[in-house]
């Protein structure tokens, strides 16, 4: 996707906006024009990055615990909490993610070093080559979506999902 500088076309946003302009005419209907615009931006980039995991044999969870594990550094394991604390995920949830990962021998569960009762996650080795594999991937694919924007304006649309992310969540416990 080239970098476009010309002014976009009009998109169904804009005739929903007139549409809606024109009935409710005392009702300001830029907030959806935003918001609508993000919703539907995000859906497309859902299915794009959903796509290449796939080509891995992934689902976006699958992906997700992965790379939490992958990103942990050696020995490249977390407990079932830790991995919901970094992907927002609940642990029940998580639960059943591991247990599709470790059908697939792609992480093990063992002991932890420091407390018997605790239990880790561990990426294998087919399971580190398949995350490096899906990560080197899927940072391809997002520099491929990004390069529809200049380097100027994406600069500047994560300064302002920054700002409205920071208005709206609470910040990390952890860095």
């Amino acid at each position: 996707m080239p970098a476009s500088r010309t002014s976009p076309t009009p998109d169904r946003l804009d005739l929903v906006g007139a549409a809606w302009r024109a009935e409710r005419p005392d009702l300001d209907v830029r907030p959806q024009q935003v918001i609508g615009r993000l919703h539907r931006v995000a859906n497309h980039l859902t299915a794009e990055l959903v796509a290449v995991y796939e080509r891995h044999g992934l689902s976006e969870g699958d992906f997700d615990v992965l790379a939490t594990l992958r990103r942990a550094g050696a020995p490249y394991a977390r407990s079932c909490g830790d991995i919901a604390a970094h992907t927002l995920v609940t642990s029940g949830g998580v639960t059943k993610r591991v247990d599709r990962l470790e059908r697939a021998g792609l992480v093990t569960r063992r002991v932890a070093d420091d407390d018997a009762r605790a239990r880790l996650v561990e990426l294998t080795p087919r399971g580190r080559e398949v995350i490096d594999a899906a990560f080197t991937d899927h940072m391809a694919n997002e520099h491929r979506l990004l390069d529809a924007l200049t380097p100027q304006d994406a600069d500047t649309l994560e300064r302002i999902l920054r700002t409205w992310l920071a208005a709206l969540e609470e910040p990390p416990a952890t860095a």
